[in-house]
């Protein structure tokens, strides 16, 4: 090959850049093509790259450019256009493309494993082997039946030849005879039968009232091009049943959907009720699997045979062979932007992965974001809405409960626990909701004050009970217990305010014979721990559940008749310009499990403050007004979705360096007289972190493409700050979370 081919190669490393090489020897020009993965040498490892171009001139003398070891692959991993669609996630959210590659492929592949479904040896004759006649090896019994059945069925796995009653030494025989050979091949059966419903699809369609069959219309009318439907529906009002019926037509086209949700928790009931009307294979795709499961998910989708793909976030990337159309539930969910490293949003890349494939994008929600809704109303998304709920449900009653100056019992008032009562009762069920884990937020002494605080950051550390240990939920230190204070001696010490776990230890005395179900990260770390308790719950009868904000997303409990929200105050002050929306969202979503099948349902609220306009507008007027008024909001500030914004965050454990540099960055674009408005160097939120003080630099822009063009000129800047070279910077474009 001609030393003028050279390799330009994305590796993923901190870098924004690509780095050239040297074909490997004896490496055909014509057979390397953009998206392979090319192993090459950097430093003194050996990591996985993927090939972006070829050119014929590099900016470092030949002679100095190091020659890649090894193709690993005969064909791109990724078709153009997902190929095109990590170029542009690059370019948008100024982020190195190696590692925006290494993120877009599963783990498999980044270690350079074969792209191909799990294996499994396979016994089978060779030429000699094939030569035999029926009927030889006489004097060898067990050797003439694995040489009959081979015969008859061309290949046998060692189980199966263990099932024969066939043991390894007369394997070893034939093997030493030349007369067999073990092959690895792929199993292609396993991994389809693994994925693939058992049940056939026995589930009918239901009937869909007006609004969603008109939704369902609008949408099938444009299946064959690109488009973004924002569908808004109220909870419980048959989002997923059009969902269903708009894929069974994508399936008719012989075409592939690809469904995001934002938590892993959502996976087992979306994919059962998926599987319950689809006879197709399903691959599935979240962090709970296992690189070999992933793998075998990601390839079925490439090739074709996954017909439906359910994923999280990361799936986004998934390559589909025929793809028809992509559904974001919940589209809201914060759960949807990564939030370190490639901090991508996957909604957003849904839709310009729908531009690219030119095909339509669904966004569903009830408590839909303030981006999207401003989207719709400029006409980019079309705006197809369902107010009503399903079938015979009803919307609930809500009530809000004054608890001022009132007797509370472990956080609950006794029009609560009256209203809780009479739903275990009935034998319904009652859904109580704290968005903090542990059993209390505080551990203080209650003689000099002393309050137990993490070291590493500044945050106080969590009380839990079982095991009984102080955790922070921001580094993950865990300390154990104290008995009494470290700083006066004094015992015992006071444990402040409420958790999920004190507030079922409570409920748990106060309603003894009831089962209470406990959902939050720590009761749903096991495989399969949140899938079976959703069971166990939705076999009916009386229970309470009580939980985070994990109970608020997407999940059907159809036998829960009451809400209660123990502190709605919470979203009401928060330092983040975002807290009011996503306040409504999770108050909307969390009352929306009420009353989802033929028992009406009703929300009980308790708040310091019932005469709060958001709280008010939110349960008398709906969220549509709420969010407009927000968005109205929006407008005077200048904030997003009004305006756009980046984030420049920078961390040390010296916090004069961190304030020094982004100051530094400050000067520079004021310098440059880029048109933007600076906010910062601000502390975040949580100041301190694992011992390392965080800091950041708020860039805001009325037009879009300015904003691009300026952190682009920013970042060349910050790469020459010798500022910049002792400690951790990042770029977060359009930032969901301000912690």
């Amino acid at each position: 090959m001609s030393n003028q081919v050279i390799l330009q190669i994305a590796v993923p490393t901190p870098l924004r850049c690509l780095f050239d090489y040297l074909p490997p020897h004896n490496a055909s020009s014509a057979t390397l093509q953009t998206g392979m993965r090319i192993q090459v040498p950097l430093g003194n490892r050996k990591v996985i790259g993927i090939l972006i171009n070829k050119i014929s001139h590099s900016k470092i003398d030949n002679s100095k450019l190091k020659t890649a070891l090894q193709i690993l692959d005969d064909k791109p991993l990724l078709p153009s256009t997902l190929i095109e669609l990590i170029s542009w996630a690059s370019d948008y959210y100024q982020h190195p493309i190696g590692d925006c590659w290494h993120n877009a492929i599963p783990n498999s592949l980044r270690k350079g494993d074969n792209l191909e479904l799990r294996t499994q040896k396979m016994l089978r004759l060779t030429v000699k082997g094939k030569g035999l006649p029926v009927g030889a090896l006489q004097r060898a019994g067990k050797q003439k039946i694995l040489l009959e059945r081979l015969q008859q069925n061309g290949q046998l796995s060692g189980k199966q030849a263990q099932e024969e009653g066939i043991s390894r030494p007369v394997i070893k025989a034939l093997l030493d005879k030349q007369l067999i050979e073990e092959v690895t091949i792929e199993d292609q059966h396993a991994v389809l039968a693994h994925f693939a419903t058992n049940q056939k699809g026995s589930e009918t369609a239901l009937s869909l009232n007006q609004q969603q069959q008109y939704a369902k219309e609008s949408i099938s009318k444009q299946l064959n091009q690109f488009n973004v439907f924002l569908l808004e529906g109220v909870t419980g009002s048959g989002k997923t049943e059009v969902y269903l019926q708009i894929i069974a037509e994508v399936l008719d086209r012989k075409c592939q959907a690809l469904v995001l949700v934002p938590e892993i928790g959502l996976t087992p009931q979306t994919v059962d009720r998926f599987k319950r009307r689809f006879s197709c294979t399903i691959g599935v795709l979240h962090s709970g699997l296992n690189d070999r499961e992933r793998l075998d998910a990601w390839l079925l989708s490439q090739r074709g045979q996954a017909g439906i793909i359910i994923g999280t976030r990361s799936a986004i990337f998934t390559p589909m062979a025929n793809p028809g159309i992509i559904i974001v539930d919940e589209e809201h969910d914060l759960s949807f932007k990564q939030q370190d490293g490639f901090r991508y949003s996957a909604r957003d890349i849904a839709v310009m992965r729908g531009q690219f494939e030119q095909i339509p994008v669904v966004l569903g929600s009830a408590t839909p974001s303030l981006e999207s809704i401003n989207n719709a109303e400029y006409k980019r998304y079309q705006h197809l809405r369902l107010t009503e709920r399903a079938g015979q449900a009803k919307d609930p009653e809500f009530n809000l409960l004054d608890i001022r100056h009132k007797p509370l019992t472990e956080g609950f008032s006794k029009p609560l626990l009256d209203a809780i009562e009479q739903t275990l009762k009935s034998q319904q069920q009652a859904l109580v909701f704290i968005n903090r884990r542990g059993f209390a937020p505080v551990l203080m002494c209650h003689d000099c004050g002393w309050i137990a605080e993490c070291p590493a950051c500044d945050i106080r550390m969590t009380v839990h009970r079982e095991p009984p240990r102080l955790h922070c939920h921001h580094c993950e230190l865990i300390k154990p217990l104290p008995n009494h204070c470290p700083n006066c001696q004094s015992q015992p010490l006071q444990q402040l305010g409420l958790g999920t776990e004190r507030s079922e230890i409570a409920l748990t005395q106060l309603f003894p014979t009831t089962p209470i179900y406990r959902i939050d990260r720590d009761t749903t770390q096991r495989k399969f721990a949140m899938e079976n308790m959703v069971n166990d719950i939705n076999q009916g009868g009386a229970a309470i559940l009580v939980g985070t904000q994990m109970l608020a997303k997407g999940h059907h409990f159809p036998h829960v008749t009451l809400v209660a929200i123990l502190d709605a105050d919470a979203g009401l002050f928060g330092v983040d310009f975002r807290a009011p929306e996503r306040m409504g969202q999770l108050l909307i979503q969390v009352a929306g499990r009420a009353g989802r099948a033929e028992n009406p349902g009703s929300v009980y609220i308790q708040t310091h403050f019932p005469e709060h306009p958001l709280i008010n507008t939110l349960i008398t007027r709906g969220y549509p007004t709420f969010a407009h008024n927000l968005l109205a909001e929006r407008q005077r500030l200048g904030l997003p979705p009004r305006s756009y914004m980046a984030l420049l965050r920078s961390d040390h454990n010296d916090p004069d360096r961190v304030t020094r540099f982004l100051s530094e960055v400050r000067h520079t674009a004021e310098r440059q007289a880029l048109p933007l408005h600076l906010v910062g160097p601000l502390p975040a939120a949580i100041a301190k972190r694992a011992h390392r003080y965080r800091y950041q630099l708020l860039i805001i822009s009325p037009q879009r493409r300015q904003l691009q063009q300026a952190i682009r000129s920013l970042i060349q800047s910050i790469e020459t700050m010798a500022s910049a070279r002792s400690l951790r910077w990042s770029i977060d474009i359009d930032p969901q979370d301000m912690n």
